[in-house]
């Protein structure tokens, strides 16, 4: 082991677990946005947007996180739109994250018994008003292990930005193993670094799953 390679990575690994952070908070926050709008889109009676987000959610789990990361990054500027490396790769994981939320969604949702959407019709509340307000609170806890997983995959999927150059955790890992040559060691401190990372995101969750109320 190469214990002053390892002294002087844990600091510049510590920058790149930083940028992987602020990514991944970043893609979550808009990705689950998203998906719960998407999610609530599907379980609705506007059969154009149905189609739309059905489509969405296939594309989304039909082709690799890497391809749609490219499609972003160099997609954009042809239509104009022209973003740095830290957006670029925030915008593809918030795209891929909303496809597998708003899936989570429609299960979770659409799962709530029957009969209060009856008896929500019966005191006369439109269809949109069952589903946020009656139906989407009671799905929020039981829908809280399927978005744990999700967002734990979105933070390890995060390493895949370094194809275009973020400098997230697996890129700075990369830069020093370039310099150093130290490959095992280096890895073995990455793997620590998202085991921390996604330890302490699946204990988030389970706080806020005892927290939420049961109804």
């Amino acid at each position: 082991m190469d214990w002053e390679s390892i002294e002087m990575a844990i600091p510049l690994l510590a920058v790149g677990a930083m940028t992987t952070l602020k990514i991944s908070s970043l893609a979550m926050v808009i990705g689950g946005i998203g998906g719960i709008v998407l999610g609530l889109v599907s379980l609705s009676h506007w059969r154009a947007g149905r189609w739309f987000v059905r489509g969405y959610v296939d594309f989304v789990r039909g082709t690799p996180l890497l391809i749609q990361i490219f499609l972003v990054f160099f997609g954009l500027p042809v239509l104009g739109l022209r973003l740095g490396e830290f957006w670029a790769g925030t915008l593809a994981l918030s795209f891929n994250c909303a496809g597998y939320v708003a899936e989570v969604v429609r299960g979770t949702v659409g799962s709530v018994e029957k009969g209060q959407t009856e008896a929500a019709r019966s005191i006369g509340m439109t269809h949109g008003q069952i589903l946020v307000y009656i139906l989407l609170p009671q799905s929020l806890r039981p829908m809280i292990p399927a978005l744990t997983n999700d967002l734990v995959t979105l933070v390890k999927n995060s390493s895949l930005l370094s194809v275009i150059s973020v400098y997230e955790l697996t890129r700075s890992g990369q830069a020093i193993i370039a310099a150093r040559f130290v490959p095992f060691e280096i890895f073995a401190l990455l793997a620590i670094y998202y085991y921390v990372i996604v330890s302490a995101l699946t204990y988030a969750s389970r706080l806020v799953e005892r927290r939420l109320p049961s109804w």
